[in-house]
């Protein structure tokens, strides 16, 4: 590919990210992972810096898309920011102690990680599992480990946590539009600390792009963010024309597909 597609590619990468976000209500990064990492290869970056440069890159374009989001339902008043002041610590611990996890994982082990937890998000999207809301909010310190967890994992896999926080507020009987509200709060310093510890593990890591700020390069970042946030709405106004059920099922197994797919390409490389 030459480096105009490449460009070209991550303009489209961030409006087909937009679009599903404000269509589906998911994260990208199920969607950024698999596909940088072969826009990677593309350009000739070193199979060992492959999963890392992808994780770090998509973690950092969630930041402006989680700024909007969290925005958006503030307006509508539907964060408990009680839940979030609990959450955000143990998000913030979690999250940038699993980046120093990941620097220290090889390529091809993050990306078995990263295609398991995708399969599984898919199967449950698929099925419509949805947990039974059967207990309340625990404390302050159960909200903690909770954000520990969620932070912890989304790092690994470069997901803004909506995927984790939302089962886990409806289970504590919390609404559903409150649960997604405080679950778009969440997700920002789950952003954050994930940019913030991919740029330090990569830091002067040899054989990354000239234009890589640690794991994360930014020519990629910088076509997708503006794009993705452009493309949100009309993926918003989509949602009420489309049978978003179908398009679930059909994204998630994309999501499938996409995680294999990213698995044959650090395994062949």
């Amino acid at each position: 590919m030459t480096l105009e597609l490449i460009w070209l590619a991550y303009v489209a990468l961030g409006a087909v990210v937009g679009i599903m976000a404000g269509l589906l209500g998911v994260g990208g990064g199920g969607i950024m992972v698999p596909i940088l990492t072969a826009l990677f290869l593309a350009q000739g970056v070193p199979l060992e810096h492959l999963a890392h440069l992808a994780l770090g890159t998509s973690m950092a374009a969630i930041i402006p898309a989680s700024t909007a989001s969290l925005l958006s339902h503030r307006r509508h008043g539907a964060v408990r920011w009680e839940t979030v002041r609990y959450l955000t610590p143990g998000i913030l611990v979690g999250t940038f102690l699993a980046t120093f996890i990941a620097a220290l994982l090889p390529t091809r082990g993050l990306a078995i990680f990263f295609a398991c937890f995708m399969i599984l998000m898919s199967l449950q999207m698929l099925a419509n599992i949805k947990p039974k809301p059967t207990r309340n909010l625990p404390g302050a310190v159960g909200l903690g480990g909770a954000g520990l967890g969620i932070g912890g994992i989304s790092a690994l896999v470069a997901i803004g946590g909506g995927s984790l926080t939302v089962p886990f507020l409806t289970w504590c009987n919390v609404k559903l539009p409150q649960a997604i509200g405080t679950s778009a709060a969440v997700g920002l310093p789950i952003a954050l600390a994930g940019a913030l510890g991919y740029v330090i593990n990569g830091w002067g890591t040899p054989g990354l792009p000239g234009a890589a700020l640690g794991f994360v390069y930014l020519p990629a970042l910088l076509l997708m963010a503006p794009f993705s946030m452009l493309m949100a709405p009309v993926g918003a106004r989509l949602a009420h024309r489309l049978p978003v059920t179908i398009l679930k099922r059909i994204f998630a197994v994309m999501m499938m597909g996409l995680a294999l797919q990213m698995v044959y390409t650090v395994f062949t490389a």
